[in-house]
């Protein structure tokens, strides 16, 4: 894609004659919010480091704005702002000094860019104390405007709300979608919370073993497997209903009976209790959380 801030073309990982990254192609938009979740093992932190030229690429391409990591590698890099979990810093200097001694080592960073990126991440107060009396959520802060100073066409955020607290894990979902808005930033973040991913993100990845197995805008909800609960009398007659007449597993939980189905099969199933006698009380539909289709894909209790 022409506009695309970052694209992945058949992107591949071989070590040894093990494939780790099998072929995997997507691309991020300016602007946007990206989640990029599986299993451990599945890849995530192998397809970022090629991502960032840390480890080389067998077969494939990755390209930020058009350039490749291949071939082009300081032209695309030079788009690319990062952070993996605790961003480190010197205690002994305060935040506006770290800032300062990061700047030095990027071309064309001004007083002004550092000032406007401590406005964007709220750290116009603690900015002149030590980084040392720095609370994690500020820390995590402070490293993101290092990675904002040379105003990057791509940032990825490993972690980011990793040992937050509720708040600070609020505040920095605040400061990340302000980042993609203000700063027209494509943003890409792993992390094991798929709660605040949903919260976050505009889009998202999930890798299996190597490959990319689902690509959706979040808040999207699969049709063909949605869990309704049905509270309905008597249950053991209902259950049977479903499943040898309907064919649809039900398990009984917390009083009510819970199976799957497509939401076009509930008419014929209401009408099909109602048939039999059955009265039906009440009849939900789960709303389908990301963590629900996590699991309901991947088939493991397990993430990085």
């Amino acid at each position: 894609m022409a506009n695309a801030a970052i694209e992945l073309v058949n992107l591949k990982k071989t070590i040894g004659k093990k494939e780790i990254i099998k072929g995997l192609s997507f691309s991020i938009q300016p602007g946007e919010v990206f989640g990029f979740i599986g299993p451990n093992g599945a890849g995530k932190t192998t397809t970022i480091r090629m991502m960032v030229g840390l480890i080389s690429i067998t077969e494939g391409d990755v390209l930020i704005q058009g350039n490749s990591i291949k071939t082009d590698f300081k032209k695309a890099i030079r788009e690319v702002g990062a952070i993996v979990e605790n961003p480190e810093m010197y205690p002994f200097m305060t935040g506006w000094q770290n800032l300062k001694h990061y700047a030095r080592m990027m071309p064309g960073v001004t007083k002004e860019r550092m000032q406007e990126v401590v406005k964007l991440m709220g750290l116009e107060k603690p900015i002149h104390e030590r980084a040392g009396k720095y609370s994690l959520g500020m820390r995590q802060r402070l490293g993101i405007a290092q990675a904002l100073l040379h105003k990057p066409s791509v940032l990825i955020l490993d972690e980011p709300t990793n040992g937050l607290d509720p708040a600070g894990i609020r505040e920095m979902r605040e400061h990340i979608r302000k980042l993609a808005k203000e700063q027209n930033v494509a943003i890409i973040i792993s992390s094991h919370l798929l709660s605040e991913i949903e919260q976050m993100c505009d889009r998202i990845g999930i890798i299996k073993n190597g490959k990319l197995i689902k690509l959706q805008q979040v808040g999207e909800v699969e049709n063909d497997n949605l869990l309704h609960h049905l509270k309905v009398a008597p249950m053991d007659q209902a259950k049977q209903i479903l499943n040898e007449q309907l064919q649809l597993e039900a398990v009984e939980l917390d009083g009510n009976l819970s199976f799957r189905c497509k939401k076009e099969q509930i008419p014929k199933i209401i009408t099909c209790m109602v048939e039999n006698n059955c009265a039906i009380y009440q009849i939900t539909t789960a709303n389908g959380s990301l963590e629900d289709q996590f699991f309901a894909l991947i088939g493991e209790n397990t993430i990085e």
